[in-house]
C-alpha cells in the first residue's frame, strides 16, 4: 500500500532569481517536489504519475530511484513540461512555458495502478498545466478510499502571449474539482484568484467551504501561511530564512504537511510542521535540497516559540 502517490507532470525548469541561476533545466513540478519531500521526511512507500517526452524520460526514471521514489506509471508526451522562471526582488515572477507535456486521464491508467490508487492513504493531486480535468478527479473519488490533496495551481492556468502564463479558467469546473478533494492548498494569488477576495483569511475561508473535506490552505510565502476548517481561520508562522529561490516552496509545504498528517498529526501541527519544511525548500534550487527530519524538527521548535 502507498503511502503517497502524487499525481501531476514533471516538469524541468530554468530558474533564474536575484541570487542564483540554473546551468539549464532542472528537475521540478509540484507532484515531484511534493513526493520529494515526503520521501526525504520519512515516508516509507511513495508514488508518482505523470506525463513526460521522451528527451527527459530516462533522466527522470533515474531520478526518481535516485530519490527511492516509485514510478507507478510515467505516460509518454509529446515533450517534456517545462518554464523559464525569473524572479525578481520585489517577489514578482514570470513563468515562461518551455514545453507542455501530454494529459493524464483516467482511462490511460493500468488496472495495476487503479488499484494502488483506490489503496493509497493520501493522493496528491499537483497539476502544472492542465493535465487532469474535472472528469479525471471524479473518476479518482470514485475509485480511492484515502485522502485527495489539491494544490490548483496548475487548473487555473492558461498559455497565453509570448508563451507566458495567466491566469484563466472555468470556475464552475475547478469549483467542482476542489468540491471532491479532501484539503485544498493555493498560494495567495491563486486563492485571490480563485475566489475574488484579497485577504487571504477570507480566501481561505471560502475555499474551506468550497472544499469535500472542508480543509483548507493558502501560502503566503516568506509570510507564512493560513489554515481553516470547521469555521475558523488560523495563522501559521514562517521559519526566518532567507530565500535563494521559492521555487517549490509551497510544493514541499503540501509534502510536508501530507507527512505529519500520516503520523497521526492535528490540523494545527501539521501546518506548522509544513512551515518548517518549506523553510528548506527555498534555501535550494533543485531536487538536491537538504531535507530532514532532525532539521524539520528543530525549526519546528523554533516557530512554536513565536
Amino acid at each position: 500500500m502507498f503511502d503517497l502517490i502524487a499525481i501531476g507532470n514533471p516538469v524541468y525548469d530554468e530558474i533564474t532569481t536575484p541570487y542564483i541561476s540554473t546551468a539549464g533545466r532542472v528537475l521540478s513540478g509540484c507532484s515531484t517536489n511534493a513526493a520529494l519531500t515526503a520521501k526525504k521526511l520519512g515516508v516509507e512507500k511513495v508514488g508518482l504519475i505523470g506525463s513526460i517526452g521522451q528527451d527527459y524520460r530516462d533522466l527522470f526514471i533515474k531520478d526518481l530511484e535516485r530519490f527511492g521514489i516509485e514510478d507507478l506509471q510515467i505516460l509518454d508526451g509529446a515533450s517534456t513540461g517545462g518554464f523559464k522562471l525569473v524572479y525578481f526582488e520585489n517577489g514578482d515572477r514570470t513563468l515562461q512555458v518551455l514545453g507542455v507535456a501530454g494529459e493524464i486521464r483516467f482511462e490511460k491508467l493500468s488496472s495495476t495502478t487503479i488499484k494502488a490508487l483506490k489503496n493509497a492513504k493520501f493522493i496528491l493531486l499537483g497539476p502544472i498545466l492542465n493535465e487532469i480535468d474535472v472528469d479525471f478527479v471524479r473518476s479518482l473519488r470514485k475509485v480511492c478510499e484515502g485522502k485527495l490533496f489539491l494544490d490548483p495551481q496548475g487548473i487555473i492556468r492558461r498559455i497565453g502571449s509570448n508563451n507566458m502564463i495567466e491566469h484563466a479558467f472555468d470556475l464552475d469546473e475547478v469549483r467542482e474539482i476542489i468540491s471532491l478533494v479532501d484539503f485544498v492548498k493555493p498560494n495567495e494569488f491563486e486563492a485571490e484568484a480563485l475566489t475574488g477576495l484579497n485577504n487571504p483569511s477570507e480566501s481561505a475561508k471560502l475555499l474551506a467551504e468550497w472544499c469535500g473535506g472542508g480543509v483548507s490552505i493558502v501560502t503566503l510565502g516568506e509570510k507564512g501561511s493560513i489554515l481553516s476548517f470547521k469555521g475558523g481561520v488560523f495563522t501559521i508562522p514562517p521559519y526566518k530564512t532567507f530565500a535563494y529561490d521559492p521555487t517549490g516552496a509551497g510544493d514541499s509545504y503540501a509534502g510536508a504537511f501530507i507527512t505529519r498528517l500520516l503520523s497521526g498529526a492535528s490540523l494545527i501541527d501539521a501546518a506548522y510542521y509544513a512551515s518548517a519544511a518549506s523553510s528548506i525548500m527555498v534555501e535550494y534550487t533543485g531536487p538536491d535540497f537538504k531535507m530532514s527530519r532532525e532539521e524539520v524538527e528543530k525549526r519546528l521548535r523554533i516557530i512554536k516559540k513565536v
